[in-house]
């Protein structure tokens, strides 16, 4: 594309155009055919590249070519949007999103993914760490694509936990956000502990045996629904409850209880159910003498060495005796040390 030089045409100079010069006599420049048609096709070729049909009405497809072929290149803009109240994204908001939830709870909508000028990223990130509820809700009908193991076409609606927490999402033009990375990937409903009695970001919550809303965590419903470990709430024990039945759901209550791995068939631990309980049991010690004592007071009433039985030593006191019909007899507890333990929540 270039002046058209190789056209002779009145009012041409060296190719370029010129004013009517009444003075001089000269006339104005007149346009060629040729060269109208080549810048015209030069700026049509930019519209079809986008994909977009051109339409004589329509005075900023150009512009909107552009910013789909840029988007292209790049998908993520260099721009830096603050926010700290409701609202709906706008699409030159889109880049990173620092959200704060510290006034109340917040919810953030994303532009409709078919709105786009072709694919666009977004990360929202959380900076506050009140107990407020922050969602990014999908506008319309959009969903965002994750834990489609759980439902193949996603949830409207995420939420960021904790400051710090958060999501790179990307459109797909087809009315879907697809999650790039995130700040914590560890799986849904992993319990994990923790040296920390504060709670990290990235999706945690207490394993407390905690109520949810169904209608507020779809996706971690869909993982009790799913994880084979969903009773009713009088007999949930150590496992999932499906809470009122219609609206709520419980998790799993853990705190204070020890960890047995499963025997799945194992033939050890017979007929255990995934997050059943199980009380203590008197087990004769492996090396082939009784049950081991545990609670016994002076035990040298009963005819038995006061700092030693089975090979083993005991710490005795007369203030915690324990008779030997009490249903503890011969169960102990090693020595342990107590952590805080965590449920991903999302």
């Amino acid at each position: 594309m270039d002046y058209p030089k190789s056209v002779p045409s009145v009012g041409l100079v060296d190719g370029r155009f010129v004013d009517e010069n009444l003075v001089a006599g000269t006339p104005g420049s007149l346009i060629p055919a040729v060269w109208g048609n080549s810048v015209t096709e030069e700026l049509l070729g930019v519209v079809k590249a986008a994909g977009m049909t051109p339409a004589e009405g329509v005075n900023d497809q150009l512009l909107t070519a552009f910013k789909k072929l840029l988007s292209l290149a790049s998908p993520m803009a260099s721009r830096v949007t603050e926010v700290s109240a409701s609202k709906a994204l706008l699409v030159d908001e889109l880049g990173l999103v620092l959200i704060s939830a510290n006034a109340s709870d917040t919810t953030i909508t994303l532009p409709a993914v078919n709105g786009l000028a072709g694919v666009r990223d977004v990360i929202v990130r959380r900076t506050d760490n009140s107990a407020n509820r922050l969602v990014v809700q999908a506008a319309g009908n959009d969903r965002i694509r994750f834990h489609t193991h759980l439902s193949a076409s996603g949830y409207p609606f995420l939420v960021l936990v904790g400051a710090g927490d958060w999501w790179h999402l990307r459109s797909d033009g087809s009315g879907n956000w697809w999650p790039v990375g995130r700040f914590d990937a560890t799986p849904l409903g992993r319990i994990v502990f923790e040296s920390s009695t504060t709670l990290n970001p990235g999706g945690y919550g207490a394993l407390n045996g905690r109520e949810f809303l169904r209608a507020e965590w779809p996706w971690l419903w869909d993982h009790a629904v799913q994880s084979g470990m969903l009773r009713a709430e009088a007999s949930r024990a150590g496992g999932w409850s499906s809470g009122d039945g219609i609206k709520t759901f419980r998790g799993p209550e853990v705190r204070g209880e020890f960890i047995r791995v499963l025997d799945e068939q194992r033939n050890i631990d017979t007929g255990r159910v995934a997050g059943s309980w199980q009380n203590g049991t008197n087990i004769t010690g492996d090396n082939g003498y009784a049950p081991a004592i545990h609670g016994i007071g002076d035990i040298s009433t009963i005819g038995v060495d006061p700092t030693t039985f089975g090979g083993l030593v005991y710490y005795t006191t007369a203030a915690v005796a324990e008779p030997l019909s009490s249903g503890f007899w011969g169960m102990t507890r090693p020595r342990n040390v107590a952590y805080p333990g965590r449920l991903k929540l999302i």
